[in-house]
């Protein structure tokens, strides 16, 4: 009875331990089951997938899961495909697969310059993000809207196409100037354009396409809308009239705060008709760099180093021949970047092509007393507000006044 006993008691012991290991092996494969890699879709043209590995978050020395900021910087290089991005210790590699249902998507504005990085000719090696600091390296070629009609056979019959710089909110600027100077641009001779960038105000974007649906007259670059941008504005300035009026004699780079005496210039046009390889407007010489970091204008060592800029036409309004779109264009993408647009534009870039930037007396580029024969005299005047337009207007039409030209 006893041995009974003691054989009931071991085989209920075997029990109990078998039912203890097969508990404990389903509560492993359980925990590796449950450890997946985290995907995360990135929405940048196809979808793309990052696949994060836990465990090496982990071995990072002296960090925890909960208090790591992973920071990737995503371009159009990197493959839907099979690709490697190495950040420090954690590796991520891109590759096609199904959409998790715990992912979480990424938005990038494809309108930033800030987001335009270099782009990589091989997507299959990792992607290095070395710093750029030229022009090319934050400029998106090409116009959202190109209104390409209003320069038709490439400006061939054009003397002159003026392009504004504007910003989006200056609605009421840009009315001013179409009722008023802006009105020269209904002849066949002569296009007046204005130049925006991006903005990311719903409502003000809304009032833009309408002005663009009564007018037709607004390009649209693809950059920020901003000071820090106005290279940019430049820049696109200059490839939307080497792409679509490379024809037109002359382009007047100008503001949307100036009176442009058209009648004025386009004699100016046919004085220098032949004149080739120039830049004509108000001459800046020897001007310094502000090295004061506190300066909207501060310029620093790296960006330019010498003492002294070359000299430059500023940038209220200049007047470029056309044989010097292309090269200032194509040049301007490879110089290292600088806010100060007709510094950048019309000194450095400008001076390394040897072109030369003269000086002539009728632009103003000021703020001058409002009579007749001064507006008449000159061809471009500076800070002038959208309900002044209209007064400079009737005074540029004033038949009364007998102003001696010179």
């Amino acid at each position: 009875m006893n041995h009974f006993l003691h054989l009931r008691s071991r085989a209920l012991h075997s029990l109990i331990l078998g039912l203890v290991v097969l508990t404990f092996y389903a509560y492993y494969r359980t925990t590796i089951d449950d450890f997946r890699p985290v995907t995360v879709p990135i929405e940048i043209g196809e979808a793309a997938f990052i696949r994060v590995n836990p465990p090496n978050i982990s071995e990072i020395p002296g960090q925890s899961p909960k208090n790591i900021t992973l920071d990737l910087i995503l371009t159009n290089a990197i493959s839907p495909h099979n690709s490697t991005i190495s950040t420090g210790a954690t590796a991520i590699s891109t590759s096609q697969g199904p959409q998790s249902s715990a992912s979480t998507s990424i938005n990038l504005p494809s309108n930033d310059p800030t987001l335009h990085s270099p782009k990589s000719s091989d997507t299959k090696s990792p992607v290095s993000h070395q710093s750029d600091d030229t022009a090319r390296g934050i400029y998106q070629a090409g116009h959202d809207v190109t209104v390409q009609e209003k320069c038709p056979n490439y400006g061939d019959d054009m003397d002159l196409v003026i392009i504004v710089m504007s910003a989006p909110s200056h609605i009421e600027a840009r009315t001013a100037i179409r009722q008023t100077w802006g009105h020269f641009g209904q002849r066949t001779d002569v296009s007046v354009l204005f130049i925006l960038g991006t903005t990311r105000d719903v409502k003000l974007e809304n009032l833009l396409q309408h002005e663009q649906k009564l007018y037709g007259d607004v390009i649209r670059g693809r950059f920020a809308d901003s000071y820090s941008n106005l290279t940019l504005k430049t820049i696109s300035t200059l490839e939307w009239v080497d792409t679509y009026c490379s024809e037109a004699k002359y382009l007047l780079k100008t503001d949307d705060d100036m009176f442009i005496n058209i009648p004025r210039l386009l004699s100016f046009v046919k004085k220098h008709d032949r004149d080739k390889n120039v830049i004509f407007g108000r001459l800046a010489r020897k001007w310094k760099p502000i090295r004061n970091k506190r300066s909207k204008y501060y310029v620093s060592p790296a960006q330019y180093k010498p003492p002294l800029f070359p000299d430059f036409t500023t940038g209220p309004a200049y007047l470029l021949s056309r044989d010097v779109i292309n090269r200032l264009y194509e040049a301007a993408l490879n110089q290292t970047y600088l806010k100060l647009e007709d510094v950048f534009t019309t000194g450095i870039v400008a001076h390394k092509l040897g072109i030369k930037r003269v000086h002539a007396n009728e632009f103003l580029n000021k703020r001058i007393a409002y009579n007749p024969c001064n507006i008449q005299r000159g061809i471009s005047i500076h800070m002038v507000k959208y309900g002044e337009q209209f007064d400079l207007w009737k005074k540029l039409l004033d038949g009364k006044s007998k102003c001696k030209m010179t």
